[in-house]
């Protein structure tokens, strides 16, 4: 690693951020650094941090706080700089991919629909977007900078995050991995934490529905190893495209040309696969088949931890990087970090295609604070009765959307991204006995731990259909006696919906079936029983958090009867979901009291010049 020159960086803060924002591009992670460190929006450690547990508590109390991007330049044991919150913000994120995008997605759109039928005419005036399809792809150099230095790997050397208490190691958190199909050569671009076991092996944590594991999945069918390129840094638009949920078999890079507005530079590599020019770093090697390592905990997006499981093990050859590479990281937890902020982005850039891809939807948005998959939503046309349950199925059905876990399905136009709006929307128009789904034994995402084992579970459809049904109530009034026996706390969410507190569910389990008959609940369409009703009613940040990720629809829907008809389960309101967290749940993630104490003490030194500091992260959502 002698081969490590470290940039010079200063905290000169320059520009503030507040004026408009520049339609920029960038064509590596350090031209982005630099743009955020005119924008006065980087922030410059100089101190020595940890990268174990100081480094991440520091980096959520300034993503709290809507803070700058943060760059430290003195991580104890590394060799090189670390970034992290580079898109925490919904401006900085923005900045990072740029404007072109979007217009460039909405115009291919509307020319999807112009050009039938084509004519001459008309594809003349679909020019524009030729010139800019014509800079997609990627183009060969003989040499790149992420190959500057090539050698021997020593993960042990990278400031990799240990992010959690729990955590079982340190991670590389942005990791963009690439392989290609074992028989067709198809690329994939995707992004899987490696857990670091040694200076030269990582974990690779595939999950079910990732491309990636496809291909190891072929390979390993083979007998045969699969080769993997792990690059980090270079473009900020290859981070966005390893994460789209893009239908397999869709290059990555291509999107990432896309969205970068240039064609992808790559140069030779040690390795079977061309390097990313621009990256910061590139770990070149193998992952063997039938060969398995423990990995995890990990404190994952979902606000939880993600238990200890078996994943294929990523045997690292070779390490390429820039002589004064910089490390990127990030840290997940309970929402909203910043993959919140470029998955909402990612959604809208990617909303104009979902009319072409599934015609019949109008709108779709998955819902971050629950982590993506617990909850979509979606605005579908129907046109005859009950088509709405087509485009349902056509939902559960396309890629990364197979793992949502519940999905709301209506046909008035209503702002999805207004969460409250959106359920209130529902339980005026919605008649349960007909229009809510449950369907069992079918798979769940691989982070979702309320099914009965891993990657195993249930799925919830909720139609809201037409005009309202009813009036909602906005108050809750108890009987002469009090509020149910067995509660002890009720709270209005929104109209139509009640937040209930009880007993625990190790205490008393069956408490939702009896709710469900109570008399004074029978004029709310939906209630929903959890073990923190002050904190689940607080925002629609807290309601979709303590809910969505911690129920199973299958296991935990409850109505107040249910009837078989015509083999469909009939539910008559009100719909109890319970949503209080069972005896096996994996912990919630908290800060430990040592490094919350410790980053508290050393706030001024890291930030002399004044960072604002946000709540700790043993505090709640807010």
């Amino acid at each position: 690693m002698g081969c490590a020159s470290r940039p010079v960086w200063d905290n000169n803060p320059g520009r503030l951020p507040g004026c408009p924002l520049p339609d920029l591009e960038f064509a590596d992670l350090r031209g982005f650094v630099e743009q955020l460190r005119r924008d006065g929006d980087l922030a410059v450690v100089d101190r020595q941090v940890d990268a174990r547990l100081e480094v991440p508590e520091i980096h959520r109390r300034v993503i709290a706080a809507g803070g700058p991007a943060l760059l430290f330049t003195n991580v104890q044991g590394a060799d090189f700089p670390l970034v992290t919150n580079l898109f925490g913000t919904t401006r900085r994120a923005e900045l990072a991919f740029g404007r072109r995008p979007q217009r460039l997605i909405a115009r291919l759109a509307e020319l999807a629909h112009e050009l039938v039928p084509p004519t001459p005419r008309k594809l003349w005036g679909a020019r524009d977007v030729g010139l800019d399809l014509l800079r997609i792809g990627t183009k060969r150099r003989r040499a790149g900078a992420v190959a500057e230095c090539v050698g021997e790997p020593r993960l042990d050397r990278l400031p990799a995050l240990t992010t959690w208490p729990e955590d079982s190691g340190p991670f590389v958190t942005l990791p963009l991995v690439y392989t290609e199909h074992p028989e067709s050569g198809i690329p994939n671009l995707g992004m899987y934490r490696l857990q670091i076991h040694d200076p030269s092996t990582t974990g690779m944590h595939w999950q079910i529905g990732k491309g990636g594991g496809y291909h190891y999945a072929e390979a390993e069918a083979a007998g045969r190893p699969l080769p993997v390129t792990v690059f980090l840094g270079g473009p900020p638009a290859l981070i966005l495209s390893a994460i789209a949920p893009l239908p397999e078999n869709v290059p990555e890079l291509m999107l990432a040309s896309l969205i970068a507005g240039r064609k992808l530079a790559t140069c030779e590599g040690p390795g079977p696969h061309p390097l990313v020019a621009e990256a910061e770093f590139a770990l070149i090697g193998h992952v063997p088949p039938t060969e398995r390592l423990p990995e995890g905990p990990f404190g994952d997006h979902y606000g939880y931890y993600s238990l200890r499981h078996d994943y294929p093990v990523f045997h690292v050859e070779r390490m390429a990087h820039r002589r004064d590479a910089i490390y990127p990281a990030t840290v997940v937890g309970k929402p909203r970090q910043e993959d919140f902020f470029i998955g909402d982005l990612l959604q809208e850039l990617l909303s104009p295609l979902f009319p072409l891809v599934m015609p019949a939807v109008l709108d779709l948005w998955s819902y971050g604070e629950t982590g993506y998959h617990s909850l979509a939503a979606a605005v579908v046309r129907q046109r005859y009765k009950r088509e709405a349950m087509a485009s349902a199925f056509r939902i559960l059905g396309e890629g990364q959307l197979s793992l949502t876990k519940f999905l709301f399905v209506l046909d008035r136009p209503v702002d999805l991204r207004d969460f409250t709006a959106t359920l209130t929307h529902l339980l005026e128009r919605t008649r349960p006995e007909t229009d809510l789904y449950v369907f069992s034994n079918l798979s769940m995402d691989t982070l979702d731990y309320t099914g009965p084992v891993v990657n195993e579970g249930s799925k919830g459809v909720w139609l809201g259909l037409g005009d309202p049904v009813r009036e909602l109530p906005r108050e809750f009034r108890p009987a002469a006696g009090g509020a149910p026996a067995g509660t002890t706390d009720v709270r209005v969410f929104c109209p139509g919906c009640l937040v209930v507190g009880g007993a625990s569910f190790a205490d008393d389990p069956e408490l939702a079936a009896r709710l469900a008959r109570e008399a004074a609940f029978a004029d709310w369409p939906l209630v929903v029983l959890t073990d923190e009703p002050e904190r689940a009613a607080a925002s629609p940040i807290n309601f979709l958090w303590t809910t969505f990720t911690r129920f199973e629809p299958a296991a935990d829907i409850h109505a107040a009867e249910t009837r078989v008809v015509r083999n469909h389960v009939s539910y008559r309101p009100p719909i109890v979901v319970d949503a209080r967290v069972r005896p096996e749940f994996p912990g919630e993630l908290f800060c430990d009291d040592r490094t919350d104490a410790l980053v508290t003490e050393r706030w001024r030194e890291y930030f002399p010049d004044g960072v604002e500091m946000g709540d700790s992260s043993r505090a709640h959502l807010d």
